[in-house]
């Protein structure tokens, strides 16, 4: 994983691109902080369904999640 800041991605663009196309993934920052993320095509796919690990594998109601979180946020007392 390489990272890189916004101004180095704008004056060398070429470079990072050929190495995201190479399977490189870049980071790239602003101020210090992330804001962004190139990863290959081929990741893309790979990357959202990490992110999603672990969401999915119980058995949810969503209907009652979606009332848990309205009782929440409104502070609704059963």
């Amino acid at each position: 994983m390489i990272t890189a800041t916004a101004t180095e991605m704008q004056n060398n663009f070429g470079r990072y691109l050929n190495l995201v196309m190479s399977g490189q993934e870049i980071i790239v920052t602003k101020n210090g902080r992330e804001v962004g993320r190139f990863i290959p095509k081929d990741a893309a796919v790979s990357y959202l369904t990490d992110a999603l690990t672990g969401l999915l594998k119980e058995d949810h109601d969503l209907d009652e999640a979606r009332s848990e979180r309205l009782r929440e946020k409104y502070d609704v007392v059963d």
